[in-house]
């Protein structure tokens, strides 16, 4: 099958790819970018472990074609760590014990980073529903929305 040419960001920088057109933009971040910290749930949008931004909106990567990503600004999990060392909301789920097996938190991190950045204080209700498209199958969920409203607090104690 023919290979189409991708020229896109992600994470910050300039990449460019070969896929074929019908693999999703999971299958290009995992099996052609080696970038593996986006997981694979249901591969039909329902889990939201593969949730990644794409110009700044949430999507699961699963339900977008690789093609797709032409031209535009992708962020996934690693992305989200700086040089300092790891963001608020990652350290946030270290600490209030907010991920057990690992394979939601990628999404649930990524997914709640892009809450934070645009409700930097959200109430506990919006978290939820914020995060709804978001599948846990251990944690019980109490854990992840703490940890969330602990790293908005964390946030904007820096700000000040």
């Amino acid at each position: 099958m023919a290979k189409v040419h991708v020229q896109t960001k992600i994470n910050g920088e300039d990449t460019e790819f070969l896929c074929e057109a019908r693999q999703s933009l999971l299958e290009v971040l995992r099996d052609v970018l080696s970038l593996t910290g986006t997981k694979e749930g249901c591969n039909d949008g329902n889990c939201g472990a593969c949730t990644v931004l794409f110009d700044g909106r949430i999507v699961d990567s699963c339900c977008v074609l690789g093609v797709e990503a032409q031209g535009k600004d992708i962020t996934t999990i690693e992305g989200v760590a700086d040089a300092n060392g790891l963001h608020p909301i990652q350290q946030a789920f270290l600490e209030h014990a907010a991920l057990q097996c690992g394979i939601c938190t990628p999404g649930f991190i990524v997914a709640a980073k892009a809450l934070l950045d645009s409700e930097p204080k959200p109430t506990e209700q919006r978290v939820r529903h914020w995060l709804a498209g978001n599948l846990c199958r251990c944690t019980g969920y109490d854990k992840i929305v703490r940890a969330v409203l602990g790293a908005s607090e964390e946030m904007g104690a820096k700000a000040q």
